[in-house]
């Protein structure tokens, strides 16, 4: 069985005071719906657990009532950190649940056959994440203001979600970062931590995350 776990309970700051961004219109969805109907879709999901901040319950069952949804759904309470979120969305999945997919909510073009892809090699090596090669020239600049040196980027890809493991391997692996008081940015990190190999997933489609007002338009062009 696989489930998939939403990570609804952001704030997204950089999006400037007041705004939730997972609410923000696009096509006349909010952004977190056309993310919901992505995993809804896929065949390779058998349920979805959204995490959510505390008291908006109320607001995701009602955009809910709205979309035509197949799959079995619940929802956890985020918690202070990413990581925090996430293992709450894992204390819900179902127990008969062997891989779990971990997904941004404010990553609504998502495929499905990278969904499939990253659950297919998940299954095969235990990890697994959706990642594309990096194309611009990277510099390392160690005071925010000066080059200090060249990073080579064809050894460079920029990871994306889902991010894909056999249900034990994460919850290994982020047990281990909850024990010695850690903070990840991503749940491979938690993987690498107990030297878990992470297998890369190339996304051969356009798989843009909404951070800022101006990624808006770009959305809605790769979702039309």
């Amino acid at each position: 069985m696989t489930s998939a776990i939403i990570v609804a309970a952001g704030r997204g700051t950089r999006m400037g005071p007041d705004i939730d961004k997972l609410f923000l219109e696009v096509l006349g969805d909010p952004i977190v719906a056309h993310t919901w109907e992505r995993f809804d879709e896929a065949e390779c999901i058998d349920e979805i657990v959204l995490v959510i901040r505390d008291g908006l319950k109320p607001e995701f069952e009602k955009l809910a009532a709205t979309l035509e949804l197949q799959k079995p759904y619940r929802f956890a309470i985020g918690g202070k950190e990413r990581q925090d979120s996430v293992w709450n969305g894992l204390e819900a999945i179902s127990p008969k649940a062997d891989i779990v997919a971990i997904q941004d909510a404010a990553r609504p073009c998502t495929s499905e056959d990278l969904i499939e892809a990253t659950v297919d090699a998940a299954r095969e090596m235990g990890a697994a994440v959706a990642a594309q090669r990096v194309s611009d020239t990277i510099k390392q600049s160690d005071d925010g203001k000066d080059i200090g040196r060249h990073l080579e980027r064809s050894r460079l890809w920029a990871v994306q979600t889902p991010q894909t493991f056999r249900v034990e391997v994460i919850r290994k692996a982020l047990t281990a970062v909850r024990e010695k008081g850690l903070l990840v940015t991503d749940d491979t990190a938690a993987c690498e931590l107990i030297g878990q190999a992470v297998r890369l997933v190339e996304s051969a489609k356009p798989n843009p995350k909404v951070t800022v007002p101006a990624d808006l338009p770009y959305i809605e062009l790769l979702l039309r």
